[in-house]
């Protein structure tokens, strides 16, 4: 058991007999004889959806275990993604969409900690930061101001905005929850 006051990302609890995966916790306290409430951002681990719900701060929660090991990634077969322990060589299949957006990211050989609960696959942790090629963009301008951007194709084929200064063959570095540009790469250069 855990207090809703001590939640935090990454976590798994269970409440009115569903499985959530903590995404974001946010604790605020309570003023004179108001108590304190967590403000949680959860995904049902079964269903994939998300909810935003507050939890009174000394609410007890069921604490469940994650365990995490690490996984290659070998190939998509239509909406599942198939990923291999290096150890075991147990294969393991996701669904793209419980991924989300960083499904895309996966490229074969990628190196990433799948995350179960009872034995069951319940999510993938992908790395803060990545470092990508650019693969195709308009051509820099360097006259332009600071403040604007353009568009760039990696050599995954994701979308994203651009400095104006980055050209074709830079290497950038993404973040991989937001899914935004941050700065270019030390090395940068091909």
């Amino acid at each position: 058991m855990v207090a809703a006051s001590q939640l935090r990302a990454g976590m798994a609890i269970r409440h009115d007999g569903h499985l959530y995966k903590v995404i974001a916790a946010d604790y605020h306290p309570g003023q004179g004889k108001m108590g304190g409430v967590t403000h949680a951002h959860l995904q049902n681990v079964n269903t994939g959806t998300f909810w935003d719900h507050g939890f009174r701060a000394d609410l007890k929660l069921d604490d469940i275990p994650l365990d995490r090991n690490p996984a290659d990634f070998l190939y998509r077969d239509g909406d599942l993604c198939v990923f291999m322990n290096p150890d075991t060589f147990e294969q393991v299949e996701i669904p793209a969409a419980k991924l989300g957006p960083q499904a895309t990211l996966l490229h074969e050989t990628m190196r990433v900690s799948i995350e179960f609960v009872d034995g069951r696959a319940v999510g993938v942790l992908f790395p803060d930061i990545l470092e990508l090629r650019v693969a195709d963009t308009a051509p820099p301008a360097h006259n332009q101001q600071d403040s604007t951007w353009k568009q760039a194709r990696l050599e995954n084929g994701v979308q994203i905005m651009v400095p104006q200064f980055i050209k074709t063959g830079d290497l950038v570095r993404l973040d991989v929850q937001k899914m935004q540009y941050m700065d270019r790469a030390k090395g940068a250069e091909r």
